[in-house]
């Protein structure tokens, strides 16, 4: 099960990655159709994009927030095992 969840975390994570820079692009090209600069339209489509898409990937972004939640929590419990046996606890081992 935790092999399917590695893919799905990266998938994810690029597919919000992308709509976010898509959702710049867009603002962008918008405002550069009404005769903005460039530079200024690329500025302005960061500056609005980034709340934005945060209220319109808000799914995708709560289903990438969840991937790395447990991504970290898998981390922090084989590290604890790794300290546990560095310390020579006996948790975990057979006697």
């Amino acid at each position: 099960m935790s092999d399917e969840k590695a893919p799905n975390l990266a998938r994810d994570l690029t597919l919000y990655l992308l709509a976010r820079f898509v959702l710049v692009a867009v603002i962008a090209w918008a405002l550069t159709l009404a005769t903005v600069p460039l530079l200024v339209a690329l500025l302005i489509g960061l500056v609005v994009g980034l709340p934005l898409g945060l209220l319109l990937f808000r799914g995708l972004n709560a289903r990438v927030t969840a991937g790395l939640a447990k991504r970290n929590e898998k981390r922090a419990r084989a590290r604890a095992e790794l300290r546990a046996q560095l310390r020579g606890d006996a948790a975990g081992q057979p006697e």
